[in-house]
C-alpha cells in the first residue's frame, strides 16, 4: 500500500471531517423565564412604592432628621456607643477565649466551671443581667470598704453586664473554631517538635479564625445594636441621646430615624470590614472569594 493511500486513510489531525450533507448543529433554545421576570418586576414595583411612600411622606419629617443627624448630643451618644461596643467585644472575647480553653481542658473542674458559666449567662436575658448589676448594692452595700453605689455607676454596670453576657457566646464561638481544625495537623505539628505556643500561633489559630470570624462578625454587629438596651439604666448612648431630644421636642419619629440611620451606617461599615478580614484569613482556601 502506497504512502498516499495511508495518508488518505488516516484521520485528519485538524479535526473531524466537515459534513457534506448540509446538516447543521442543533440550535440551543433557552427555556423562557417569564415567571422569574414577572416576579422580579412585581418585587421592584413594590420596593418603588415603599420607597416613594417613605420619601414623600411628610410625617417622617426628613428635614428634622437632617437637622439632628450631626448634632452634638447625637454624636456624643454615637461615640459612647462605639466605645462601649469595642470595649465589650475586646473584654468579652478575652474572657470567652479563656472559657473556651477551660472547656477543652483535660481538667474536669475547669470543664465544669466553663460549662456552668456558659449555661448560666446564656440562660439569663441581658436586660435582667443589667438590672441585677444595677441593683447589686442591695446585696453588697460595700465592696473593699467602698460604697457600691459609688463603685458601680451606669457605664460600669453596662460594661460588666454586656461583657459577661458576650463572653458566654464568645466562648462557644472560639471553642467551635478550635474544634474545626483537623486533628491530624495538630498531631503533625507535635511530630515536628513545635512547642505548644507555636502550635497555637502558627497552626491552630490561623485555621480556627476562618470559622471564628463569621459568627464573631455577627456578634460584633449584634453587640453594636444590643448596646441600645443600656438606655434603660440611663447610659447616654445613641438611643438614649435621641430619647432625651424627643422628650424635649416631642418629635419622636424623626429622632428615632436619626438613631436608626446611624445604626445602619455603622453596621454597613462593620460588614465591609468583616468581609475584608474574612478574605484575609481565607487565603489559600476555597473560600478566598
Amino acid at each position: 500500500m502506497s504512502s498516499n493511500t495511508l495518508a488518505k486513510a488516516a484521520p485528519s489531525a485538524a479535526g473531524p471531517p466537515a459534513t457534506t450533507t448540509g446538516e447543521t448543529q442543533p440550535r440551543i433554545v433557552r427555556r423562557p423565564r417569564t415567571g422569574q421576570w414577572l416576579a422580579a418586576a412585581v418585587v421592584l414595583a413594590l420596593l418603588a412604592i415603599a420607597a416613594n411612600s417613605v420619601i414623600r411622606n411628610k410625617a417622617f419629617q426628613w428635614d428634622v432628621v437632617a437637622d439632628y443627624f450631626t448634632s452634638a448630643s447625637i454624636l456624643r451618644g454615637l461615640g459612647l456607643t462605639l466605645w462601649l461596643t469595642a470595649l465589650v467585644m475586646a473584654l468579652g472575647f478575652a474572657l470567652g477565649t479563656l472559657l473556651a480553653v477551660m472547656r477543652l481542658s483535660a481538667n474536669p473542674v475547669l470543664r465544669t466551671v466553663s460549662w456552668g458559666y456558659v449555661w448560666l449567662f446564656r440562660s439569663m436575658p441581658i436586660l435582667v443581667q443589667l438590672l441585677f448589676w444595677f441593683n447589686i448594692g442591695a446585696l453588697y452595700p460595700h465592696i473593699l470598704g467602698v460604697r457600691t453605689v459609688d463603685l458601680f455607676g451606669p457605664v460600669t454596670v453596662a460594661v460588666i453586664g454586656l461583657t459577661l453576657h458576650e463572653a458566654a457566646y464568645a466562648a462557644e464561638v472560639v471553642r467551635g473554631g478550635i474544634l474545626s481544625v483537623d486533628r491530624g495537623q495538630i498531631e503533625a505539628a507535635q511530630a515536628l517538635g513545635l512547642g505548644r505556643i507555636r502550635r497555637w500561633r502558627r497552626i491552630i489559630l490561623p485555621q480556627a479564625m476562618r470559622s471564628i470570624l463569621p459568627p464573631a462578625g455577627n456578634m460584633l454587629i449584634g453587640t453594636l445594636k444590643g448596646t441600645s438596651i443600656v438606655s434603660v439604666i440611663a447610659v447616654q448612648d445613641l438611643l438614649y441621646s435621641a430619647q432625651l431630644v424627643y422628650h424635649r421636642t416631642y418629635q419622636v419619629i424623626p429622632l428615632l430615624l436619626v438613631a436608626t440611620v446611624w445604626y445602619v451606617v455603622v453596621t454597613s461599615l462593620l460588614s465591609v470590614g468583616q468581609f475584608y478580614v474574612e478574605r484575609h484569613y481565607a487565603r489559600g482556601s476555597e473560600r478566598t472569594r
